[in-house]
């Protein structure tokens, strides 16, 4: 069973990010709502997995990732990202994200994600 933080400003987008993570087997160790909780809480938590939102207050989630993977190279993170950023999406894996999932969420997409980066 993985660990995994969920990291996004929109309630009802963690909710359903960890109804998928829960049903596939997993557990939810944290949700933050701006980059900089989710680089507190990776450094508190060191989850197996995070998904992380791109467009959020504070600290974006391509700066979180950055901020992340300095410290933790070994990282897990697959970025969520609304249609139309494609270019924020490339930045992101640039920056260390291992993949990358779509919003709308499909729930067979974010359980397909977990179970190709959580062994």
């Amino acid at each position: 069973m993985g660990k995994v933080l969920i990291v996004d400003d929109a309630k009802f987008l963690r909710m359903t990010i960890a109804r998928a993570i829960t049903k596939a087997g997993h557990e939810v160790i944290g949700e933050a709502q701006t980059g900089e909780e989710a680089v507190q809480l990776y450094k508190n938590l060191k989850p197996d997995l995070v998904f992380m939102d791109i467009t959020m207050p504070d600290m974006d989630g391509i700066e979180a990732v950055k901020h992340i993977k300095k410290d933790f190279p070994y990282a897990k993170i697959i970025m969520c990202s609304a249609m139309g950023q494609h270019k924020m999406v490339l930045e992101a894996i640039e920056a260390g994200a291992r993949d990358f999932i779509v919003k709308p969420f499909e729930e067979s997409r974010i359980i397909e994600a977990i179970d190709k980066h959580i062994s």
